[in-house]
């Protein structure tokens, strides 16, 4: 997959296969839709395209909304990577781009740009100035420009049956294997890792504090996790304790990750954490001694969880 951060570095195709979206997450319903896309541009002999925004247009028509999403654009790349998708457009969404009419859209980026002769919409998906553009429109215009139009129906939407809104709902009450089932892959979160208070290692279970930096990243409920850590392309078996730490008084919200029989430094290292089973809530116990029976019993289970 080649990736294009704007329009301007993109060179435009003789058969471009396109869709476009802001596609949070890559959910389920978006890879339907990436999967049609790639197998008409197989069949016509094209090359399938994807045209997505960042920031997020929510972030900049609506700065003080408090939007949570499933992917920042580094995990959005990754997911896409897998849908077969050969380009990538990653184009900054301003104020003034959001103002641009659906014919201009459809005339200057879909056809003289990018080069479409084929476009592949979702179902009820709308664009440009005031999401006044439609499936409609796209229907009056593509014989004048000369491109076909096909949308996902809504029934093959709703075969489907995940939208954003549900996967980021069984995010917040904690039901990541709902999550992952609507998803199509696990839910994860990343950063880098910093130092902490080493507490973990005085316990018994060292754990690498994860700065996850991407600021709107949706965050799973509270809780004690078991699930995979990724770092430098490996994948270890793990726990991790994701919000406060109110046995050592601690109320920030953090990310801890305890890899299973991995003792190396991590320190500026990149790490991934794939979330797979709640195992229980943030507790608070008496003493560092009770929290330590607890960690030994969370990582049993933990082990025999992902042994699944």
């Amino acid at each position: 997959m080649k990736v294009h951060h704007g329009l301007d570095e993109f060179s435009t195709l003789n058969c471009a296969v396109a869709t476009t979206g802001t596609f949070d997450g890559v959910h389920q319903g978006h890879q339907k839709i990436l999967e049609q896309v790639v197998a008409k541009a197989k069949s016509v002999g094209g090359e399938s395209v994807l045209l997505t925004f960042e920031p997020h247009p929510r972030l900049v028509l609506q700065p003080d909304t408090d939007l949570e999403l499933l992917s920042s654009m580094e995990e959005k790349i990754q997911l896409l990577e897998a849908t077969g998708i050969d380009h990538l457009i990653i184009h900054p969404f301003t104020k003034e781009f959001s103002r641009t009419p659906s014919l201009d859209f459809v005339r200057e980026i879909l056809v003289n740009t990018i080069g479409v002769k084929f476009f592949v919409i979702g179902y009820d998906h709308h664009f440009g100035r005031n999401r006044e553009g439609s499936f409609e429109h796209l229907k009056e215009f593509s014989p004048i420009y000369g491109f076909e139009v096909e949308e996902i129906s809504a029934l093959d939407i709703d075969q489907v049956n995940v939208s954003s809104t549900k996967i980021r709902k069984a995010l917040k009450a904690g039901e990541v294997e709902l999550a992952h089932e609507y998803l199509g892959h696990p839910y994860s979160l990343e950063g880098v890792v910093i130092e902490g208070r080493k507490l973990g290692r005085e316990l018994g279970f060292p754990t690498a504090n994860v700065n996850t930096a991407f600021q709107h990243k949706l965050y799973p409920a509270d809780g004690v996790y078991a699930g995979w850590a990724v770092v430098k392309g490996q994948r270890f078996k793990a726990m991790a304790n994701l919000g406060a730490r109110p046995t050592i008084g601690s109320l920030e919200r953090k990310l801890e990750v305890h890899l299973f029989e991995v003792e190396a430094n991590l320190y500026g290292q990149h790490l991934t954490f794939e979330v797979h089973h709640k195992l229980r809530d943030v507790m608070e116990f008496g003493t560092l001694d009770a929290l330590k029976a607890q960690i030994e019993k969370d990582g049993q289970l933990a082990r025999e969880r992902l042994a699944q």
